[in-house]
């Protein structure tokens, strides 16, 4: 069954979604992992593409474009896939979700990590996520950034 994550990012804003969700990636990156993340929308996509290419120690080669070929196959396979279309090609290992809700395609993944914002006001969305896997029996998890 998958693992879901919690990641709540402190209420100053000092760390951006974006920002810890490439420091995320880069440490799945170095233990191994293969990681989807699922944007938002187009925007986001290219911003965290450019937070992933601009890491102070390294860049993360991935790949930011539409990963749905026939049938929703990728037409190439990268470690690291960034895309808003809603499709992780092959990947089934690590979801980043930053798209705010859930898809339907999470429970193929090994483990999910949900990125709550600093905002409360923005965190919302994050308590029903946090309901609707509750609800269905993932082993949640809770870590305070």
């Amino acid at each position: 069954m998958t693992r879901v994550d919690f990641y709540i990012l402190p209420e100053d804003n000092r760390i951006s979604p974006l920002h810890y969700a490439a420091r995320l990636v880069e440490k799945a990156f170095r233990r191994g992992h293969q990681i989807y993340i699922h944007t938002r929308d187009e925007e986001q996509t290219r911003l965290l593409s450019e937070q992933l290419w601009q890491r102070p120690q390294s860049f993360l080669a991935h790949d930011a474009s539409d990963c749905g070929g026939p049938q929703g196959q990728a037409q190439k396979h990268h470690r690291i896939q960034v895309s808003h279309q809603g499709q992780p090609g092959l990947h089934s290992d690590v979801m980043v979700n930053l798209a705010g809700t859930i898809p339907d395609f999470f429970s193929r993944f090994e483990r999910v990590a949900e990125i709550v914002p600093g905002k409360p006001e923005s965190r919302s969305q994050s308590r029903q996520n946090f309901r609707f896997y509750q609800e269905r029996g993932y082993a949640l998890n809770s870590h305070s950034i």
